[in-house]
C-alpha cells in the first residue's frame, strides 16, 4: 500500500472541526489521518506499506514552469505543526516514510508503484489526488478520497475509463488539454473534459492531436493551436515521475505491525482517547491461531500491565482476611475497588497496597480479592471504618453510595485518584483511570473484567503517590484536600437522600405542556397556511424561506438554516417565527423534563436521585445528569413551573432555597478592588441601580426600569467579556449606544477595567487563570493563531477567577452545611445544588435553626472585600418558596 501523505493529512484537516489538547497543540489533522489510517490497513491488511511526502515548496515542475501551485493557499498555521506529529505516528506504527528533495509525493508514489509491479506484487494507492489515476494498472489499484475521513471510491482501469473516458496511461494526456485548476496547470482554455476525451479516443495521445490539428473542426483548431506548447507543458507537468533514484528497496518497506505500547502512549500523550479505547480492543491477544487468521492483526504484540500470582495476597480461609486486615493497617493506606450497584451493594472487594518489597517503580504492591460475604463483608468494613488507614479510590463518591448499599460507611477515604486528576488539569474530556494509567504509569489496563479489576486497583495505588506529589507542586494541597474531598461525602450523602417528586403534578404539567403544544402547533399551521411537519428543519425551512419569503440568514451544507440564533434575528419578520420558538421550547421541556423525568424515579424510594459530577466543568462548578436540573429553563414560567414537583420527602416538612446574591459581581468587586464596585456593596445598594446612575450620569431617584435594565445586562455581560455587538442584541439598543455605555461604564469603574486588562495578562504569562483557592484552569486558546479562538481565550481569562471562585464558595459553604447538619444530628436534607442555589428538605420545626445555620455557613465561607448576601426562601414545593 502506497499513501499520499500531505493528500490524507490536507484532507483529515479541513474534514474535522479544530482540535487541541489541553497544553494547546493543534491535533485534529494528526487525529483524522490516525483514524483513516487504522481503518484502512485494518481493512486491507497491507504487507508493504510506504507514506510518500513532499520534502520543500520547490521540485523541478516549478523550474520548468514558475506558475506552477502558485494560486494554492498557504499551508494553514494550524495545519503545519501537524505534519512532525504525523510522521511520529508513523514512527509509532512502524511505517517507512519516504520524502525526496526536489521530487513531490506524486512522483514517490509513481515510481514505488512501478518498482513493485516489476517485482510482481500488487499496489494499492491511497491518495485524494487524481493524478495518481494515471498509475492504475491490472497491478494496480487507486483508493481516492471522497468526502470527510471516511468516504473512499477505488478505481480500476475499468473505472476510470467509465469516469473519464480515457485509459489511465492517457490520463496525463488529459491534463494536457483541460489543465489542473488546483495545481494551476493551465492546460488549453475552452477545452473541457468532455472534448478532450472525445479527441483522445479519437487520436490517442495529446502528440497525435497536435499531429493532426488540420483535421480538426475549425472551432477546436482555434482553440488548440495557439496553445499547442502550453498543452505540451501541462501533459509534462502532470506525468509523474516513476524513476526516482529511491535509496531503498521495495522490501524496505516491508510492514512488520504497529508498535503497539508506542502507538498507545501516542495517543495519550496527544490526548486521544476514542482511539484509545478501540486500539485497546484491538491489540487484544487472539485467543486461538483461527481469530488470529481471522482477525488479522495490526500489532506487534501488545504489552499490558500485568498481575501475578505472586502479586496475589493469597485470602482462601477466613484468618486470612483478619491478616489482611493487619497488612493493610501497618501499609497504612490502600487502594479499593468493588464491583456492585447503588441498589444491591457490592459482591466482590479488590485491595491494592505497598508491601516492604521494592521494584523499580517504587514499592511492591500486594493485591488481594475476596467475596462480600461474611468474613469478607466483617474485613472491608474494618478497613473502611479504621482512620488509621488512608484509603484510596478512583471516583470515591460512587465508591461510598455501592458500599452504603453493603452497610457500610466509608470513614477513611483520604484521596481520589480522579479528583486528583481534574484538579490537575480541568480541560480534560474526562478522567477514566485506564487513561491515567496510560498517561501517568505508561501501562495499559486489559478489557477483560477480572484482569481489569486486578491491574485497576493496582494502577490506583501507585497513581496516588504520582498525583500528590503533582498537587503539592501545583499549589493545590489545599484545594484538593479542603475542598474536592470533604466534598466527596456531601455528594454522596446528596444523592443518596435524592428529592420527593409529586407525581400527580408532574403527569398534570405533561397534559397542560401537551396542550399548548397542540394550540401552538395549530397556530403555526394557520399562520403557515398548511401543515408540514414542525420538527423537520427541512420542511420548515421551505415555509419560512420558500413560501413566506422570509429572508436567509445562514446557510447549510444542506439548505437554509433554522436554528435557534437565526429564528431570533427573524423573530420580527413574521409571527410565526416566535410560535416556532415558543413550539420548540414547549416541546423540549415536555419531552426532556417532565416525560424524561418519569423514568428516572427509583422505584423504591420514589424520589429522583441526581447524579452530581465534580469533575467535568473546567471552571469548577457541579454539573448533574439523570436529570440535568442545572439546564431547567428558569426565564420562562413554565420552565419555572417545573420546579412544583419537588416536594418535600415527609409530611411535616417544606422545601428551603438559598440562594448567593449576585455572587459573581460580589467577586468582581473583591477582584478589581474598584472602589466604586466595593462600595455599592458595602453600603447595601442596588447595584444595578447603582450603575445605571454611574453610566447615565443621573441621580439614583432618576434611574427608570428600563435603564436599570440596561445597567444589569452590563453588570453582567462585563464579566463574560461582552462587546458593543452583544450588549446591543441583549439589551435591544444600538450598536453604537451599547458603545457608549461599555465606554462610561469603565470610565466609572475603572478598577474593574484594569482587572480584566491585568487577568489576561497574567493568564498569558503564566498559562493560566486561578481561582481564590487557586484553582488552575489551563488556557492554550491565549496562544492561538486564529483570533477569535484568541479573543475566546481572554475572555475566559477575565471570567475564570470569578465563575471558579463562586464554584469555591459555594463548595466551600456545603461542607460546613454538611458537617453542622451531622454535628447537630438534625433531621433536615440537603438535596440539590442549582448553580449558586441550595435547597434543602426541612422539617418544620427545624427551619429556624436550620435557617440561621445555612446563611451563617453560607455568608461566611470565605472573608471578601464585600460582604455575602444570601436569599432564602421557603415553601411546600420548590416553585412555591417565599421569602423568610
Amino acid at each position: 500500500m502506497i499513501i499520499d501523505g500531505n493528500s490524507l493529512a490536507h484532507r483529515a484537516f479541513h474534514a474535522l472541526p479544530l482540535l487541541t489538547t489541553s497544553q494547546g497543540i493543534f491535533t485534529n489533522a494528526v487525529y483524522g489521518f490516525a483514524n483513516m489510517l487504522l481503518r484502512i490497513l485494518s481493512d486491507r491488511k497491507p504487507q508493504f506499506v510506504a507514506v510518500c511526502f513532499d520534502k520543500g515548496k520547490i521540485t523541478f515542475r516549478h523550474s520548468d514552469y514558475g506558475e506552477y501551485k502558485s494560486k494554492r493557499k498557504p499551508t494553514a498555521e494550524e495545519l503545519r505543526p501537524q505534519f512532525p506529529l504525523i510522521k511520529e505516528f508513523l514512527q509509532a506504527m512502524c511505517i517507512r516514510i519516504s520524502e525526496y528533495d526536489n521530487y513531490e509525493a506524486d512522483d514517490l508514489i509513481g515510481t514505488l508503484a512501478v518498482l513493485s509491479e516489476r517485482a510482481g506484487m500488487k499496489n494499492l494507492i491511497l491518495t485524494g489526488d487524481q493524478d495518481a489515476l494515471q498509475m492504475v494498472s491490472p497491478l494496480t489499484k487507486v483508493l481516492l478520497t471522497k468526502k470527510g475521513i471516511t468516504e473512499l471510491e477505488e478505481y480500476t482501469e475499468e473505472k476510470v475509463r467509465e469516469r473519464y473516458g480515457v485509459l489511465p496511461a492517457f490520463f496525463a494526456d488529459l491534463k494536457g488539454l483541460t489543465g489542473d485548476q488546483s495545481d494551476n496547470i493551465p492546460g488549453v482554455p475552452g477545452i473541457g473534459p468532455k472534448t478532450a476525451s472525445v479527441l483522445l479516443q479519437k487520436y490517442g495521445t495529446l502528440e497525435n492531436i497536435l499531429g493532426n490539428l488540420a483535421e480538426l473542426p475549425e472551432k477546436q483548431r482555434g482553440k488548440i493551436e495557439p496553445f499547442a506548447s502550453q498543452a505540451v507543458l501541462s501533459k509534462q507537468l502532470a506525468v509523474l515521475i516513476k524513476d526516482v533514484p529511491l535509496q531503498e528497496e521495495i522490501s524496505d518497506y516491508t510492514w512488520p505491525g504497529a508498535d503497539y505500547k508506542k502507538l498507545i502512549e501516542f495517543c495519550g500523550k496527544y490526548e486521544f482517547k476514542s482511539l484509545i479505547r478501540s486500539l485497546t480492543q484491538t491489540g487484544q491477544k487472539p485467543k486461538n491461531k483461527k481469530q488470529a487468521r481471522d482477525t488479522g492483526s495490526l500489532f506487534k504484540e501488545a504489552e499490558y500491565a500485568k498481575t501475578t500470582s505472586d502479586d496475589l495476597y493469597p485470602v482462601e480461609k477466613p484468618e486470612d482476611l483478619e491478616t489482611l486486615v493487619e497488612e493493610v493497617r501497618r501499609a497504612g493506606c490502600a487502594a479499593l475497588a468493588v464491583n456492585g450497584s447503588f441498589d444491591g451493594g457490592a459482591e466482590r472487594a479488590v485491595f491494592a497496597f505497598p508491601s516492604a518489597g521494592e521494584t523499580q517503580d517504587g514499592p511492591e504492591i500486594k493485591t488481594a480479592v475476596f467475596s462480600l460475604t461474611g468474613q469478607g463483608l466483617k474485613a472491608l468494613k474494618a478497613i473502611c471504618t479504621d482512620r488509621s488507614i488512608d484509603l484510596i479510590a478512583h471516583d470515591g463518591k460512587k465508591l461510598i453510595r455501592i458500599l452504603k448499599a453493603n452497610g457500610i460507611t466509608i470513614g477513611n477515604l483520604s484521596f481520589d485518584t480522579m479528583l486528583a486528576a481534574y484538579i490537575l488539569n480541568p480541560g480534560l474530556s474526562g478522567y477514566r483511570l485506564r487513561d491515567l494509567a496510560l498517561e501517568h504509569l505508561k501501562e495499559i489496563i486489559p478489557g477483560d473484567e477480572d484482569s481489569s479489576m486486578l491491574t485497576s486497583v493496582r494502577a490506583t495505588c501507585r497513581l496516588a503517590d504520582i498525583l500528590k506529589d503533582k498537587l503539592h507542586l501545583q499549589e493545590a494541597d489545599e484545594l484538593f484536600y479542603k475542598v474536592e474531598m470533604p466534598l466527596v461525602y456531601v455528594l454522596a450523602d446528596m444523592e443518596s437522600a435524592g428529592v420527593a417528586v409529586d407525581r400527580e403534578q408532574l403527569a398534570d404539567l405533561s397534559d397542560e405542556l401537551a396542550r399548548k403544544i397542540d394550540d401552538l402547533t395549530r397556530e403555526i399551521y394557520a399562520l403557515a397556511d398548511c401543515e408540514f411537519n414542525i420538527n423537520s428543519t427541512r420542511q420548515l425551512s421551505q415555509i419560512l424561506f420558500e413560501k413566506l419569503q422570509l429572508p436567509v440568514i445562514r446557510r447549510t451544507k444542506t439548505g437554509f438554516s433554522t436554528d435557534a440564533g437565526v429564528l431570533e434575528e427573524l423573530a420580527d419578520s413574521h409571527p410565526i417565527v416566535n410560535k416556532i420558538l415558543d413550539h420548540r421550547m414547549l416541546a423540549k421541556l415536555k419531552s426532556t423534563y417532565v416525560d424524561g423525568m418519569v423514568s428516572l424515579i427509583n422505584p423504591v424510594t420514589g424520589r429522583l436521585h441526581t447524579t452530581f459530577h465534580q469533575a467535568v466543568t473546567a471552571t469548577g462548578r457541579l454539573s448533574s445528569s439523570d436529570p440535568n436540573l442545572q439546564n431547567i429553563p428558569a426565564r420562562v414560567e413554565e420552565g419555572r413551573k417545573i420546579r412544583q414537583v419537588f416536594i418535600p420527602r415527609q409530611k411535616g416538612n417544606l422545601i428551603l432555597t438559598a440562594d448567593y446574591s449576585q455572587i459573581e459581581l460580589r467577586l468582581l468587586a473583591h477582584l478589581s478592588s474598584d472602589e466604586n464596585l466595593k462600595e455599592a456593596f458595602l453600603q447595601g445598594e442596588d447595584i444595578h441601580t447603582k450603575t445605571a446612575a454611574e453610566v447615565f450620569s443621573i441621580s439614583v431617584v432618576e434611574v427608570t426600569n428600563q435603564m436599570r435594565s440596561r445597567a444589569k445586562a452590563i453588570n453582567f455581560g462585563i464579566i463574560y467579556g461582552i462587546s458593543d455587538y452583544g450588549l446591543a442584541r441583549n439589551a435591544n439598543i444600538s450598536r453604537q449606544e451599547a458603545k457608549q455605555y461599555i465606554k462610561s461604564y469603565f470610565e466609572r469603574y475603572s478598577g474593574v477595567q484594569e482587572y480584566i486588562k491585568s487577568a489576561v495578562e497574567e493568564a498569558r504569562s503564566k498559562g493560566y487563570a486561578s481561582t481564590i483557592m487557586n484553582r488552575r484552569r489551563y488556557l492554550p486558546d491565549l496562544f492561538s493563531p486564529n483570533k477569535t479562538v484568541r479573543n475566546f481565550g481572554e475572555r475566559t481569562a477575565v471570567n475564570t477567577p470569578i465563575q471558579g471562585s463562586a464554584a469555591d464558595l459555594i463548595k466551600l459553604a456545603m461542607i460546613r452545611i454538611h458537617r453542622e447538619l451531622e454535628k447537630r444530628q438534625l433531621q433536615t436534607r440537603m438535596i440539590l445544588q442549582v448553580h449558586d442555589e441550595l435547597i434543602f428538605d426541612v422539617p418544620v420545626e427545624e427551619m429556624k435553626e436550620v435557617r440561621e445555620l445555612v446563611k451563617d455557613c453560607m455568608e461566611n465561607s470565605l472573608v471578601l472585600d464585600v460582604p455575602l448576601l444570601v436569599d432564602l426562601k421557603a415553601g411546600p414545593n420548590w416553585y412555591e418558596v417565599r421569602e423568610i
